[in-house]
C-alpha cells in the first residue's frame, strides 16, 4: 500500500478476520430490517482468517437510546457461517453490527489437546498457555483475577507434563477465559445495521374498509356519530383497524357522478378521493360527516373497542382545494394557464389534481405534506393508509415517513401500490409499514405457492410485510364477480391464514357483492366510492359468522400472528391448496386445506412431513378442525381431505400431538 506521497502506508490496525455476506443487510446497509416488538433478530455471517487458528466472534446490539452495546457470542455453523440472534423489546431503531478475531486461548488449548493426545512434550506449550492467562488475568474483575493468577501459577508450578495438560485442559478455566480474549487486533464490521421495530399490531392485524357517509339507518348522509353504532358490530367480528376512506370535503368542480359518471346530477356526493373545496383541505372534515370533536370521539370510542382507527391520506386535490389557490406553484400549468388535472392516459381524472414534486418550492410542499400527518397524529390516529404512494418521489416518503416516526415510532404505514414489485419493494425499503401485493390475482394453486413462497423469504420478509386484500373498493376480481358466496369464503379464507394482516372492503365483502360496472371491468356496478350505499347487513349470504369464527381462530393461534413459518405441502389434487404455519416455539402448528373450485367437492390425499413436526409414522395424531370443531384421527404420511365449497370449502386444523400422562391414558394436546 501507499499513501498519496508514494511512501508506503499501512492499515489502521492488524486486523485478520474477514465479516463478509451479513445477513440480513438490505442492500448494503442502506436500508432498515423490519420487526416488531418481541421478534427475534437471526443474523449469520462469514467469517474466517488466514491460516488455521480458532476464530471468536460477538453480535452486538444496542437500541437507539443506548450508548452501549450488548454482545452476544456468536455461533460456528458449517463452511465459515456463523450465526447470532438477539430480542428486540422495545419499539423504536435498533442498530447490529458484529467483530470477530483470533483466538490465541482457544487455538492454544485445540493444539495442546492435539499434542497430549500424540503423547508429545508440552513443556513449552504449557507456558505459552500460562503467558496468555496472565494477560486475560489484566482484563478480568478481582475475583477472576485471582483464580485465573492461581491457575497460571499451578501449571508454571506443575512438573508432569500430563497433569499440567489435565489442568490446561480444565472446562472451568475455559470457560472464564473465553470472557476475556484479546480483541486489541479484531476486526468489526464496517457497518452499523438498523432494525425499524414496529407495534405488535403492525405484525398481525385485522382491517375493516368502512365508508362513513353509508352508515346512516335512513336515507341520510351518514355521521362519525352512525360510525360509533357499527364499532360494536366491527369488534364482535374480531377486527384490529377500522380503516376509513378520506373525510375531507369533496370538491365541486368537475365532480364525479354515479358509476364513475363525467356527469353529476344534483345531490350526487362525489368521490371521497377528490379532496378539497371553500369547505378547507387535507386538514378539514367533510361538513356532513360531523366535526373534528366527533372524530376524536370516534377515535377514543373505538378504541375502547380496542380498534384502531386508520385514516386515507391521498396527496392530491380537487380542483377547488384551498391550496390551489393559496399555492398555485406546487402545481403543473398547461399551456392555456389552466391547471394540469390527473391522467393515466386515456384515463382523464378530471376532479383530481396531482402536486408537482418537481417545483420550485418543493421544501414548502414537502414540508406541508408531512404536517398533514401530523395534524391526524395529534387527533389521536396512529394508522394510516397511503393513496398511491408509487406516483409520489421516493425522496419524499423517506424523509416524510422518516421524520414522523422518529417522533413517533408507533405509527403504522400501508402503503397502496398496486404497481412494479421493484416500486412496491422501494416503499417498503423507505419506510412504508406494510404492502398491498398482488393477492388479489393470484387464484391457482402455483399461482398461490409461487407468489407466497416469494414474498415469505429472505430478503423480501425482512423488509416487507404483506396485507392480503381479496377486495377493495377498486377490485372486485373476475373470481368474486363470477363464482358466488363460495368464491368469497374461498378468498377470505385464504387471506386470514396465509398472512397476518388482511382486509375487507365491507360490507360490500361480507355481502358477497359482485356485479361489475360492466364486463372485463375491475370496478363495481354502483360503486360505494361515487354514491351513499344502504347495506341490508341481514341477508341471508352475509358471511359476518365465518368472518368472525376466522377471527377468533386467528387471535387464539400464534402460528396464524407471524408471516414466519409458511410451508406448503403435497396434495394428489390440483384443486385442493395444503400449507402450514408455526409458531417460533412450535407449540402452535397449524395446518389449511382450501378447495379453491368454488363449483365443485373436490378430495385427495394429502402429503406430510412427519419428522418436521416431530411426528411418529406408527402413532394416530389428532387433526382439531377450529371451524367445524370436528376432529380428525389420522396417522402415517399420506391423509385423505374431502371439501364441497357449499358447505365450507377449507379446513383449518390444529395439530394436536398424541401423549401419555403419569395415569397412563392417552391424551390429545
Amino acid at each position: 500500500m501507499t499513501d498519496p506521497k508514494g511512501e508506503n502506508a499501512f492499515p489502521t490496525a492488524n486486523c485478520r478476520a474477514a465479516i463478509e455476506n451479513v445477513t440480513p443487510e438490505i442492500d448494503g446497509g442502506q436500508f432498515a430490517v423490519k420487526r416488531t416488538i418481541g421478534e427475534r433478530i437471526v443474523v449469520e455471517a462469514d467469517i474466517f482468517a488466514d491460516g488455521h487458528d480458532v476464530l471468536g466472534a460477538v453480535l452486538k446490539f444496542r437500541a437507539e437510546s443506548e450508548s452501549n452495546w450488548t454482545e452476544i457470542p456468536m455461533e460456528f455453523l458449517v463452511n465459515d457461517r456463523w450465526r447470532g440472534e438477539f430480542t428486540v423489546t422495545t419499539i423504536g431503531v435498533y442498530f447490529y453490527t458484529i467483530e470477530a478475531w483470533v483466538d490465541h486461548f482457544k487455538s492454544w488449548r485445540r493444539d495442546l489437546k492435539k499434542r497430549l493426545d500424540a503423547d508429545q512434550d508440552v513443556a513449552a506449550d504449557i507456558l505459552v498457555g500460562v503467558e496468555l492467562i496472565e494477560n486475560a488475568a489484566k482484563m478480568a474483575n478481582a475475583a477472576e483475577t485471582e483464580k485465573m493468577k492461581a491457575w497460571a501459577n499451578a501449571l508454571r508450578g506443575e512438573k508432569d507434563s500430563k497433569s499440567a495438560g489435565a489442568l490446561a485442559l480444565d472446562s472451568e478455566m475455559a470457560e472464564v477465559m473465553v470472557c476475556y480474549p484479546d480483541r486489541r487486533f479484531a476486526t468489526a464490521y464496517d457497518k452499523e445495521l438498523r432494525v425499524t421495530v414496529d407495534p405488535a399490531l403492525a405484525r398481525s392485524g385485522a382491517w375493516y374498509e368502512l365508508f362513513p357517509r353509508s352508515t346512516a339507518v335512513a336515507g341520510a348522509h351518514g355521521t362519525f356519530k352512525d360510525c360509533e353504532a357499527q364499532l360494536p358490530r366491527i369488534a364482535r367480528m374480531g377486527f384490529d383497524i377500522l380503516y376509513l376512506p378520506p373525510i375531507h370535503p369533496i370538491g365541486k368542480s368537475f365532480r364525479k357522478g354515479k358509476n364513475n359518471h363525467r356527469i353529476c346530477q344534483p345531490g350526487e356526493p362525489g368521490s371521497p378521493w377528490a379532496i378539497g373545496s371553500s369547505e378547507g383541505g387535507h386538514k378539514a372534515i367533510h361538513p356532513e360527516l360531523g366535526t373534528l370533536e366527533d372524530f376524536r370521539r370516534l377515535v377514543e370510542n373505538a378504541r375502547g373497542h380496542k380498534i384502531e382507527i386508520a385514516l386515507d391520506i391521498a396527496f392530491q386535490c380537487a380542483p377547488d382545494h384551498p391550496y390551489i389557490k393559496e399555492h398555485p406553484e406546487w402545481f403543473l400549468k398547461r399551456p392555456d394557464g389552466s391547471i394540469q388535472y390527473a391522467e393515466n392516459p386515456p384515463k382523464k381524472y378530471e376532479d383530481i389534481v396531482p402536486f408537482n414534486f418537481e417545483c420550485e418550492d418543493w421544501r414548502g410542499l414537502w414540508s406541508e405534506l408531512k404536517s398533514v400527518f401530523e395534524f391526524w397524529i395529534e387527533q389521536g390516529v396512529k394508522v394510516f393508509r397511503v393513496d398511491n404512494p408509487h406516483t409520489k418521489p421516493f425522496a419524499f416518503w423517506e424523509w416524510c415517513l422518516g421524520e414522523l416516526k422518529r417522533k413517533n415510532p408507533e405509527l403504522i404505514f400501508l402503503s397502496e401500490a398496486f404497481t412494479r414489485p421493484k416500486m412496491m419493494y422501494r416503499l417498503a425499503k423507505l419506510g412504508f409499514t406494510q404492502s398491498y401485493n398482488y393477492f388479489p390475482w393470484r387464484n391457482s394453486k402455483a399461482e398461490l405457492t409461487e407468489y407466497f413462497t416469494e414474498i415469505t423469504r429472505p430478503p423480501l420478509s425482512d423488509f416487507m410485510r404483506y396485507n392480503l386484500w381479496p377486495n377493495t373498493p377498486d377490485i372486485l376480481t373476475q373470481f368474486l364477480q363470477s363464482d358466488g358466496r363460495e368464491a368469497f369464503m374461498i378468498r377470505l379464507i385464504l387471506a386470514v391464514t396465509l398472512g397476518a394482516n388482511y382486509g375487507i372492503y365491507g360490507p360490500a365483502f361480507e355481502l358477497c357483492e359482485n356485479a361489475p360496472r360492466e364486463p372485463d371491468s375491475e370496478e363495481y356496478l354502483n360503486s360505494e366510492k361515487y354514491e351513499i350505499r344502504r347495506w341490508d347487513l341481514a341477508a341471508p349470504q352475509n358471511l359476518e359468522g365465518l368472518t368472525t369464527r376466522l377471527n377468533q381462530i386467528r387471535r387464539e393461534n400464534s402460528a396464524l400472528q407471524s408471516n414466519n413459518g409458511l410451508k406448503f405441502h403435497p396434495t394428489d389434487n390440483e384443486q385442493l391448496l395444503a400449507f402450514s404455519k408455526t409458531s417460533d416455539d412450535k407449540s402452535n402448528i397449524i395446518f389449511v386445506v382450501v378447495n379453491l373450485n368454488p363449483h365443485y367437492t373436490h378430495s385427495g390425499w394429502l402429503d406430510l412431513p412427519l419428522e418436521e413436526f416431530e411426528l411418529e409414522p406408527s402413532r394416530t395424531f389428532q387433526m382439531h378442525d377450529l371451524l367445524t370443531d370436528t376432529r380428525f384421527f389420522w396417522s402415517g404420511r399420506r391423509n385423505y381431505v374431502e371439501l364441497n365449497p357449499h358447505r365450507l370449502p377449507g379446513h383449518i386444523l390444529r395439530l394436536r400431538r398424541y401423549t401419555r400422562t403419569e395415569h397412563d391414558f392417552d391424551y390429545f394436546l
